[in-house]
This record gives structure tokens, C-alpha cells and sequence, in this order.
């Protein structure tokens, strides 16, 4: 049996690239074990070597996709890897694994993408139409074509011209024989850091966690609109798509403001703020706006844990792991014939009847979504013998999905979208359930309002769909 997904978004996929590193494949590899959390479907790792691009990509976790053997034959000094969270309609699509790897009039090209086009559909028709042949659903793979078609002399120029058609968002490495390139959207929905590692090596990735595992130094930020070229002269940044001129980026950023809730790890920096210190000022600031009489402050674990110190520092009340989560579960499990309530969430999370018997709890997450586990996780509380169950929530109600690169569900499927707090209370079966405001969340994030996409909250999209498209259709070709 398939253990179902957990009740959360999901980032679709995360990246990573090494430059002029002797073992470089390896970093990409442990690169790609420290991005794990972004995408646990499928990874890939492509390598150069002078003029030859050596590939290994597979279903399932890092771990399990990669061998010794397998980097050992991933030669050359520089790589980069992917590893992707899929979307319902292609999980069992091999051809839509990351990085894609392609021969052109120009050479070899490899490249990895997190995001998504929201006009992927439209030019893919238009490619179609010119004869272009797909071996993919992906999104990512009309970016490989129009870079392809493109009659510029440089790699950047061609992978430049082939980004100035494509509207949505995208963090997107590429590699040639010569040549590892990262790139922003112009608004930043996804993030992209850059850092030094060896002697003369370079980094790209999708955060820094991954450059603290290799021992690289983080260096900054690729910004919103920038396109890094790292190369045998060293690294230079361009911001190709401002419209204020080549050498600076003036578009508002939207960086997804879900990466400071779930999404990143919480020992990560994205644009200077430490995402763990933002995950418990939000809980400070949940304490604030909706305080609450209780006796211990407990975590949905992990990602509600920073949120829960936060509050527990917050309101005084103490903080206790009153739910234990079990890392070692997998994907698939073999349910017994008589059925156990809740085993689903069971096998993933157990109640510590010790901490909650008799006990008013504060149970603090980081978001409601379906509504589906959080309703089990507060019965199985009560079950603990819990006398009361408060839960709080650490970002504001999810009313829409998202299409700039998260799996999300339909909005039908949110429970936000359709259902006022008092009547997702009932659901869950809590005795109050609040969530945080935008205006806290912002607060705790940066201390201003504005500077991040929070579509998912308020509906308000920075980058329009094609007026033909319903955006919901445009899931079928997330590629992330």
C-alpha cells in the first residue's frame, strides 16, 4: 500500500550545481541529500566531462537513486542535480525526471528547473506546430527547445532569449561544455543562492543548508531577474530581463513567502532572514493575536516545532513534544488486515500520552490545507487523553492554490476556501482554532508588508494567466 501524502503543500523539486570541483558529481550528491525535504519523488545528477555529459537519474529518494558506482561514473569537474516533487498526473512518468539532457547544433546542455511556466501550454502548441518533437509533460522541456532553436552564438544569449518567452517562475541551473549558469525569474518566486567551495570551485543552490553540508562559503542571494555565468573567467551576473537596462533588476520581488512557513529548511537563509528565527517570531506573534489558556504548547512535528517554541516563549505556557514523529517510515507499508484507526497518520506521528493526559493543549502547525490530518492528529490528542485541544496555525487560512511551482490542490479541495474558522473548528473537532494574520506573518518574516507572493492566501497572482486558460489546466504540465 502507498502512504499517502501528508495533509501540506509540496515544493516541487529543488537544485543544485557544482563548478570547476574535482569530485564534483559527489557534492551534487550530498548537495541533493541536503535538499531532500524539496522533493522526495525522483532525483538526477548530470555530469561534463570536456565534451561528453554523463547521466544517472531514478525513481525515489536520494538515497536510493544513487549508488557509489553510479558517481563514480558521473566524471568530470562540474554537475548538476535535481530532485523533484511530482504532481499527481505524472508520478509514474519516467521521462519527466530532472536534469534534462539534450544534443543541439550548439553542443551538449543539461538543466534543472524548480517553478512553473504559467504559459507553457500556449508555446508548446506553438513548438508542436513547428515541428518540435516532446519526450516529456514537463514545462522545463520548452525551455530546452526554444534555448535550442535560438541562433545566438553564446550559451547565456540563446538560454536568455528562450527565458524573455516564457512568463512564470523558475530558479533554473543550466550546464554546457564550458559554462554553469543560474537563473531567478524576475520576480524571485523561488530562491537561488550562490557559494565558493574548494580551490576556485562555485555553487549553485536552491538553498544553504546544502552549502553547509559540502563546507562551501555562502557568498549572497542570486537576485530576483539575475542570470549568474560562472566560466572559466570567473563568474559574471547580468539582469537581462529589467526593464531599467541590463545591469539592474527593478521589478517587485515575490519571493513565496510559504518558504519562511514549511517549504525551507529551517536551518536555511533566503534573502538574509533566518527562516528558523522567522518561524519563531510567527509563533510569537500567533501568541500575540490569539492567546489562549493551557497548560503545555505542543508541536505538529517538524515543521510546527520553531512555530511552537515561539508561542511557548511567547505566552509562558511550556512547550512539550506531546506528538513523537517517526523518520524512518517510508513510502510504502503493509497495512494489517483488521484496520487501525488513523493508521495513515499513526504510522507517521504518535501521541506522548504522558505529556497530554489530563492536559489543556495548545496544538501548533504550520498550515491547514485539506483539513484531513489535521482532524486526525487533534482526535488522536484527544484520544491521549488531552482535556481540552486549542490549535493554531502559523500562517493565515489557505484559500487558493498555487501555480508558480507548488503541488497544491484544487481550491475546492482547501478547506479555507469554502468554510469560515468556526466551521473549520467543527471539522477538525477542536475546542478553538485560530490562524495567524498577513499582517503577523509579515511582521515576523521581515517587519514590513509586502516583498513576497502570497497568492495562496489572498488570491491576488503577481503574474497573470493566459486569458483562454482556466489555471487549474495549467497543472497538467507542472515539470518543476
Amino acid at each position: 500500500m502507498i502512504l499517502p501524502d501528508d495533509d501540506h503543500f509540496h515544493d516541487e523539486c529543488g537544485v543544485f550545481g557544482v563548478y570547476a570541483h574535482p569530485e564534483a558529481a559527489n557534492l551534487v550528491y550530498l548537495g541533493l541529500y541536503a535538499l531532500q525535504h524539496r522533493g522526495q519523488e525522483s532525483a538526477g545528477i548530470v555530469s561534463v566531462e570536456e565534451r561528453y555529459m554523463h547521466m544517472s537519474r531514478g525513481r525515489g529518494l536520494v538515497a536510493d537513486v544513487f549508488k557509489p558506482g553510479d558517481i563514480e561514473r558521473l566524471k568530470g569537474s562540474s554537475a548538476i542535480g535535481h530532485v523533484r516533487y511530482s504532481t499527481a498526473g505524472d508520478k509514474g512518468n519516467t521521462r519527466n525526471l530532472q536534469p534534462l539532457v539534450v544534443d543541439t547544433a550548439h553542443g551538449g546542455m543539461a538543466i534543472a528547473h524548480n517553478g512553473n511556466l504559467v504559459n507553457a501550454v500556449e508555446l508548446r502548441r506553438a513548438l508542436e506546430a513547428r515541428g518540435s518533437i516532446f519526450q516529456s509533460t514537463m514545462d522545463t522541456e520548452v525551455v530546452v527547445h526554444l534555448t535550442a532553436l535560438s541562433r545566438h552564438a553564446h550559451f547565456a544569449e540563446r538560454l536568455v532569449e528562450a527565458l524573455h518567452q516564457v512568463q512564470g517562475a523558475y530558479a533554473l541551473i543550466a550546464m554546457n561544455q564550458s559554462r554553469l549558469i543560474g537563473v531567478r525569474d524576475p520576480a524571485g518566486f523561488r530562491p537561488m543562492v550562490l557559494g565558493r567551495v574548494g580551490n576556485g570551485g562555485y555553487v549553485l543552490s536552491s538553498e544553504t543548508c546544502a552549502l553547509d553540508l559540502i563546507g562551501a562559503t555562502f557568498l549572497r542571494d542570486v537576485e530576483p531577474g539575475e542570470l549568474v555565468v560562472i566560466g572559466p573567467d570567473g563568474i559574471t551576473s547580468y539582469f537581462p530581463f529589467s526593464p531599467g537596462g541590463p545591469t539592474r533588476q527593478v521589478a517587485k520581488r515575490n519571493l513565496c513567502v510559504f518558504e519562511y512557513i514549511y517549504f525551507a529548511r529551517p536551518d536555511s537563509t533566503l534573502d538574509g532572514i533566518s527562516v528558523y528565527d522567522a518561524r519563531k517570531r510567527i509563533g510569537s506573534c500567533l501568541a500575540k493575536e490569539h492567546p489562549v489558556e493551557a497548560e503545555v504548547v505542543v508541536p505538529v512535528p517538524d515543521s510546527g516545532v520553531p512555530s511552537a517554541l515561539g508561542f511557548s516563549q511567547e505566552s509562558g505556557i511550556p512547550f512539550e513534544f506531546g506528538i513523537i514523529r517517526n523518520h524512518y517510515v517510508g513510502r510504502t507499508f503493509i497495512e494489517p488486515q483488521q484496520s487501525i484507526r488513523h493508521f495513515g497518520v499513526k504510522i507517521k506521528l504518535n501521541a506522548n500520552n504522558r505529556v497530554l493526559q489530563g492536559k489543556r493543549v495548545v496544538l501548533v502547525d504550520d498550515s491547514v490545507v485539506r483539513g484531513t490530518t489535521s482532524r486526525k492528529i487533534v482526535k488522536m490528542v484527544r484520544a491521549a487523553g488531552a482535556r481540552e485541544v486549542h490549535v493554531r496555525i502559523a500562517s493565515p487560512p489557505t484559500t487558493h492554490p498555487c501555480f508558480y511551482g507548488i503541488d497544491t490542490p484544487n481550491r475546492q479541495e482547501l478547506l479555507a476556501s469554502n468554510h469560515t474558522v468556526e466551521e473549520m473548528r467543527q471539522y477538525i473537532t477542536a475546542d478553538s482554532l485560530a490562524f495567524l494574520s498577513l499582517e503577523g506573518l509579515y511582521r515576523a518574516v521581515n517587519g514590513r508588508v509586502g516583498g513576497y507572493c502570497d497568492a495562496c492566501f489572498t488570491g491576488n497572482y503577481p503574474i497573470p494567466f493566459p486569458q483562454d486558460r482556466r489555471p487549474v489546466q495549467l497543472t497538467l504540465l507542472k515539470g518543476a
